[in-house]
């Protein structure tokens, strides 16, 4: 079939298999150029099919010969519609590592089911034995409570009090101002709840329990802190509080994991063009202005940048990663210069929907966000006929 995008809201429910294929092989190209990392030896990925997850398993097979293991889930194709884009990076990745002769196996399930825990501790101890570096990438609007059976849904909202700020339809660069109303409690509850540190904790409590967290591993998950003009609806918002709860996770899993030698960090990442940023009010916009300012200054990362100065100047440096006051990794340190800030504040207060492509890399945000689809992708045909059905090797479904 001819694959073309399919649009609702800040989601694309179509995907690209050679798009997808041709974007993880420029992020490994990219690694492959790099100075090789002298990281982990075998890493499970939690949340591995797109964003920092993907970024950070190509970082650790292709940078520091890793093997790994992808847990994900499961979105795939029939004769009559494609599979999700994690799927077809995903296939990508385990093919391109295969004719590497890395080792690297797939759990393709719901992470947040202790069913999809039970059968990825049983991959590791068939196939590697222990994992030393477990990398918590999940990002979801829904979770099921394993204890209660109920189910939890994540909100964007500010607390307190209703926030108001500008916004863009990035696909059509209208710019226009949006009220959001404050969150309840039960609500504010139920996004820490989905996107805090539990789950998390329940990883590696069943990691340990079974064996297969080696001494001396690292776990590491994700964050993000953010300038102050989106403080309201990010970091002092439910997200915000979702995060706080995660980054106290951190802290307990390190008394935790001390004993062994193991250690738990937080990576406070910059602003991307993800599909979670792209639900949330204000941030697109942000992110637009933030990377015309941080090209210009040649300053600008993605995904897989990002992911190796994690892993070869923070995680696996001499002397182990520098850490902020609050004890997390910070591979934002660029967007949050001072001079980037000024800038983006600077852009903010003038920008409008006439001067919006002037004012801001609105483009590039567009492009990128079809780019995670597998669209608009420099190299691929898509006028010519694609076959969605695209299996995974080694796939546990």
């Amino acid at each position: 079939m001819i694959i073309k995008p399919r649009t609702r809201g800040f989601i694309c429910t179509t995907a690209h298999p050679e798009g997808c294929a041709l974007q993880v092989q420029r992020q490994i190209d990219y690694i492959r150029q790099q100075p090789g990392i002298a990281g982990p030896r075998s890493v499970l990925v939690i949340g591995a099919s797109t964003g920092y997850g993907l970024a950070s398993r190509i970082a650790a097979a292709f940078g520091a010969g890793a093997a790994t293991v992808g847990v994900y889930r499961q979105s795939s194709p029939s004769d009559t519609r494609t599979a999700s884009a994690g799927w077809y990076n995903s296939a990508a990745f385990e093919r391109f590592a295969g004719a590497a002769g890395l080792k690297s196996y797939s759990v393709c399930g719901d992470a947040l089911t202790q069913e999809t825990k039970d059968r990825t501790i049983k991959l590791i101890r068939q196939e590697l034995g222990q994992v030393d570096l477990v990398v918590y990438s999940v990002a979801t609007a829904r979770r099921n409570d394993p204890a209660s059976g109920k189910v939890h849904h994540s909100v964007l909202k500010p607390i307190g009090k209703p926030y108001t700020n500008k916004t863009v339809n990035f696909h059509t660069g209208e710019v226009s101002e949006i009220t959001i109303e404050p969150a309840s409690d039960i609500e504010i509850q139920d996004t820490v709840k989905v996107m805090g540190g539990e789950d998390w904790q329940l990883w590696i409590d069943s990691l340990r329990q079974a064996g297969v967290l080696a001494d001396h591993a690292v776990t590491l998950a994700f964050s993000y802190i953010g300038p102050e003009l989106t403080r309201a609806i990010y970091r002092d918002g439910t997200i915000g509080r979702a995060k706080d709860h995660l980054e106290a996770t951190a802290v307990q899993l390190n008394e935790q994991l001390a004993p062994a030698g193991g250690q738990a960090f937080v990576a406070v990442s910059k602003g991307l063009v993800t599909q979670s940023s792209s639900a949330i009010p204000v941030v697109p916009l942000y992110i637009s202005i933030l990377y015309k300012v941080m090209k210009e200054q040649g300053l600008h990362e993605g995904c897989i940048e990002q992911a190796y100065r994690l892993f070869a100047d923070r995680l696996y440096s001499h002397g182990g990663p520098a850490l902020d006051e609050a004890g997390r990794i910070r591979i934002d340190d660029r967007e949050m210069k001072p001079e980037v800030q000024a800038e983006v504040d600077r852009l903010w207060s003038h920008i409008n929907t006439g001067n919006i492509h002037e004012l801001s890399d609105l483009e590039s945000y567009r492009r990128e966000f079809f780019q995670l689809f597998g669209f608009e992708t420099e190299g691929v045909d898509y006028e010519a006929d694609s076959n969605p059905l695209v299996g995974i090797p080694n796939a546990q479904l």
